[in-house]
Parts: structure tokens; sequence; C-alpha cells
């Protein structure tokens, strides 16, 4: 079987069934919805039990309500600077939305008021803290939504994917107010700048594009440490990704467990917005990978040529293959 054969052929598992599941109780349908959330072939990391709780009563209140389930999935929005796909989505973004289809396909054939799945994009602060032009983020963002329409013609249509920049809850003047209070404050809290461990160094190393004034300074990452733990704690952002009517959706888990870890592919917990889609042939078929900067290094790599009808972007033209 060909990638092309491959991809075409797990996208085409994603229609609709028309499936016909009889309930006897709203709570069966809960606990059959629940099920299907929880389920330990996605999830990557296991639940705490404050969070199944918070994932039951949401379930339970959008089914009385007769209102979509929402899931809220914070991200970049842009797509790693060191990478040669950037600025636009690539196999990475479309395994992982293909991924989480496949997840929640069996919700919305039974539950008509489907799925809202939200990507919430920080990339309103992409450009200061990592050197990311806005035209890439922009273009980032037309790539993501042109992807998100391909797939519709594959899920079932309660499905719906959508991407929230974080940016549109606030006016240009507030949102800098905010950001810079948040600095304040932490300045304050910290005594000063924070105190990054080597783990930390290296993250910050890998994602900002440093440009050469800025690293004169000796304390360049510390500073956009400063800034990134600011940012996560502007007063619109959490609220939103954290509101008590949606599940939060991570591909790890997080300091306060508080979110379901279902990873980006079967096999990959690595983030699509700062990886790449590969395959690698298992056998006569395939497996979806996303590989870090530092997975890409270790692998020896191929490109095939490849076409899938609809499908459009520089990064879809060819598929790299995992030898």
């Amino acid at each position: 079987m060909s990638p092309k054969k491959y991809i075409e052929y797990k996208l085409n598992e994603l229609k609709p069934t028309n499936k016909v599941e009889n309930f006897s109780s709203k709570k069966e349908l809960s606990d059959y919805i629940c099920k299907a959330i929880m389920s330990k072939k996605f999830r990557k990391f296991s639940l705490i039990p404050e969070y199944i709780e918070h994932i039951k009563r949401v379930v339970n209140e959008s089914i009385e309500s007769d209102l979509p389930i929402k899931f809220s999935f914070p991200f970049g929005g842009y797509k790693l600077w060191r990478l040669e796909e950037t600025p636009e989505v690539d196999w990475a973004e479309l395994f992982t939305f293909m991924y989480y289809a496949k997840w929640l396909k069996p919700i919305a054939e039974v539950y008509k008021p489907g799925i809202i799945f939200d990507f919430a994009s920080d990339d309103v602060v992409i450009e200061r803290m990592n050197n990311i032009p806005k035209k890439d983020t922009e273009e980032y963002k037309r790539s993501f939504e042109d992807l998100v329409k391909f797939l519709e013609k594959y899920i079932p249509e309660n499905i719906k994917f959508t991407f929230t920049p974080i940016s549109s809850f606030y006016t240009p003047e507030e949102f800098e107010k905010d950001l810079a209070d948040k600095i304040e404050k932490n300045k304050i809290e910290l005594g000063g700048l924070p105190v990054l461990s080597d783990k930390e160094k290296r993250m910050v190393e890998l994602n900002v594009k440093l440009n050469p004034e800025q690293g004169k300074d000796p304390l360049w990452k510390e500073k956009i440490e400063l800034l990134h733990r600011s940012y996560y704690a502007v007063d619109k952002r959490r609220p939103y990704n954290r509101a008590k009517d949606k599940i939060l959706v991570f591909p790890t888990s997080v300091k306060d467990g508080k979110v379901i870890a279902v990873g980006t592919t079967k096999t990959s917990v690595a983030k699509f917005w700062v990886g790449i889609g590969v395959l690698e042939k298992n056998d006569n078929k395939y497996i979806e990978y996303i590989l870090s900067p530092s997975q890409i290094n270790k692998n020896e790599i191929i490109t095939e040529d490849i076409h899938i009808d609809g499908l459009s972007g520089k990064n879809f033209n060819s598929i790299k293959i995992i030898k």
C-alpha cells in the first residue's frame, strides 16, 4: 500500500456510518459518552478523580441542555521556525485532526448536538516572545483553517474543529495593559527574573528565533521565560480554556492534572505545531508519527511525492517516510 492509499483509507474511516444506538435513558447515553471520552485506547495518561467528575458533569449538563459537548485545546498557533515546513501546517496537523476525529466519532454518531473542539491560539504573544513575524502566524491560521475545511469532507458534520485566537477577547490596548500588569506582578513575586533549569533553558532556545542584539543580553532566556509565564496568567486566557462547560485536552498532562491527555497520534505525544508528521512502514501499512526536532535528527528519513485530491498547501506535495 502506498502512503497515498494509506492516508486516503484512514480518511475514509472517519466518514459517518449512520450508526444507530438506542439508549434507555440520558444516564445511559451519558455513561456511553464519558466512556468514549476517557477511553484508554486514546488517552496517554491516567485521569485524576477530580477531573473524571468534571468530565461527567460537562457531559451531563450538555445532554440536559441539548448542546454540543465542548472541548478546549490551548496551543501556540504557529509552526516552529526551525522546521522547513514553517509557516504552514503540515502532516502533523492532519494526523492530529484525524486522530481526534477518530476519538470523537463514536460520540458524534450517537449524540446529535455533537462536539465543538476549539483550538485556542496563543499567537498574540508569539511575535514578541519567539520573534516570529505576524505574517507567519497569519499564514499558519489560514492554512490551519484550510486543512479543517478539507477534513470536513470526511468527518461527521456535527464534529466542529474551530480556531479561536486569545487576542479576539481583547482590544490591543487591553491586552498590552493586562500583559504588562502580569509581568510586573511576576517580577514582584519572583524578586526579579525566574531562575531556569537546564531543561527550561533548552526549551527557550528551541522556540526563540534569537536576533543578534537580543543574544548580547546574558539574561535573555530569563526575560523570555518571564514573558511566557506572564502571558499564561493574563485574565482572559485561562478562564476561556478552563471554562466550567469545557473539557480541556492537551497532548501531555499538566501540573494540576486537570486535563485529558491524548497525545497527537496513537504513537506520539509531540506537539503538532513544533513537530512534523511522518509515516513509518509497518508490514503493508503505515504508522503515523509526529516528530520533534530532536527526533527528526535521530531518524533516517526519505521524502516521497504525494497528491491527495483537495489537500493543498506547500507541505502536502510530498511526505517524509522513516526508513
